[in-house]
């Protein structure tokens, strides 16, 4: 092996553009090659009343397990299962219900092949995806999908690199084609995804994030001032809310509000909250999604939103500092 201490940015970057060009001519020439055999595919994984079942060894069977991901992911179940493992007991998680797909490239090895034929005897329709029409795996599989190229970006020609990348982009297109027959949409990516932060967006409502009970700052409009100062400093809000006997919110007073009356009055120790409230306080209800109320908040320059029910009752309140914390926003 040669020494790298001299190799220059110039035959860095030559390297790399010229690996980037075989695999997009082999990606243009999968994409030229599509027929009825890949909608065939797409139509029996979007039939199947079970599991998508992907297999694969070695490089293949990391591509295997991220086609598998990305069906799931995506709308169609489906799991991994790695071909030496199959043989040796997993091969019972496939019925006759599933679809097993079965991915080499070379189309050979005796694992893959053993699985297929015990996937034919209970019946599991068989989808192979390889680089050889010819091959035994592709000869046996129900459907077959050829991802062959005309070279491995690899020099030698040896290390799967545009082989692999053809077949991810062929596990890819399969997957958004069935994504978009099933019409799956935000909602069910995000249902999918309910740690990530589309899954917080679209899934958290303000009953998920809103202040409540004990921790809601509340006073009456006959409270003073001194002493709605202090509730606002025990909750944090920012802000007090001001509510009627019957629990329904007639104001806000917040630091704003203190700010105009001192300097409108002066002495504020006599003073009560309703001589300076902002009176008709926005609200939301709890079952909104919170990303709509962080948008509401923007729109009207408001750190915080009172949380109420359908007659108007006071359930809590939001502060932007909950979403943020939520990671909504």
């Amino acid at each position: 092996m040669r020494s790298t201490a001299n190799i220059s940015t110039e035959q860095v970057i030559a390297s790399a553009k010229r690996t980037l060009q075989i695999e997009i001519q082999g990606l243009v020439h999968l994409q030229n090659r599509l027929d009825q055999s890949f909608v065939e595919a797409v139509r029996l994984i979007l039939n199947c009343t079970g599991r998508v079942v992907v297999s694969g060894l070695g490089k293949s069977g990391h591509i295997a397990k991220k086609i598998a991901a990305t069906l799931a992911s995506t709308g169609t179940p489906a799991f991994f299962m790695h071909a030496a493992e199959a043989i040796h007991g997993d091969l019972g998680m496939i019925t006759s219900d599933d679809v097993l797909i079965c991915i080499s490239y070379s189309g050979s090895g005796s694992e893959l092949l053993t699985i297929v034929n015990v996937a034919k005897r209970i019946k599991t329709p068989v989808i192979a995806i390889t680089g050889n029409s010819n091959s035994d795996l592709a000869k046996h599989s129900s459907i077959h999908i050829n991802v062959a190229v005309k070279q491995e970006a690899c020099p030698l020609n040896l290390a799967p690199t545009a082989s692999t990348t053809a077949t991810l982009a062929a596990g890819d297109a399969i997957a958004v084609a069935c994504l978009e027959a099933r019409g799956f949409n935000h909602e069910d990516f995000a249902r999918s995804h309910p740690g990530g932060a589309l899954g917080r967006k679209l899934l958290t409502r303000v009953a998920d994030v809103m202040r409540q009970g004990d921790a809601l700052p509340l006073v009456t409009p006959e409270t003073a001032i001194p002493d709605a100062l202090h509730e606002m400093s025990a909750k944090g809000m920012g802000m007090t809310i001001v509510i009627n006997p019957d629990n329904k919110p007639v104001g806000v007073f917040t630091d704003g509000d203190l700010r105009r009356i001192i300097v409108r009055s002066g002495d504020i120790r006599k003073l009560t909250v309703s001589e300076g409230m902002s009176s008709n306080p926005y609200t939301i209800t709890a079952d909104m999604l919170a990303i709509e109320a962080a948008t509401k908040m923007d729109a009207r320059k408001l750190n915080q939103l009172l949380v109420v029910d359908n007659k108007g009752l006071l359930l809590g309140a939001l502060h932007m500092h909950d979403l943020l914390a939520a990671k909504v926003i």
